[in-house]
């Protein structure tokens, strides 16, 4: 059962997300959850939507429901809450999470091809 070490990448990815973001900003890493947990609960619900245990390492449809499920509702859930959703965030988060939640993801499906070559 792979799919369980995805999900585990995929919040990893999403807390060093945070954690960079908080450092870039000159915050200490003590509040990281703060910043990282709505963009925890979007993964989540990516991974239910997607059915992400059946096929953790598709970009399709699992890969682009995480990203999009975790930057729409971390997002939404970040408004809510009075924290910040100016728009250079909200370009800045999309294009990282992208490249952590879906790059990981390409390489993984480069190395099996090359495996199997």
């Amino acid at each position: 059962m792979r799919w369980p070490l995805f999900l585990a990448a995929d919040v990893v990815l999403v807390v060093v997300f945070a954690g960079t973001g908080r450092v870039s900003h000159g915050e200490d890493l003590t509040g990281v959850f703060t910043t990282a947990w709505p963009f925890l609960v979007g993964t989540l619900i990516g991974w239910a939507v997607s059915r992400g245990s059946r096929s953790p390492a598709a970009l399709w449809p699992t890969g682009v429901l995480v990203w999009l499920s975790a930057e729409v509702v971390g997002m939404l859930l970040r408004a809510v809450t009075g924290q910040g959703t100016a728009v250079s965030f909200v370009i800045v988060s999309l294009v990282v999470l992208g490249i952590f939640l879906l790059g990981y993801r390409l390489v993984v499906r480069a190395v099996g091809r090359a495996r199997g070559r």
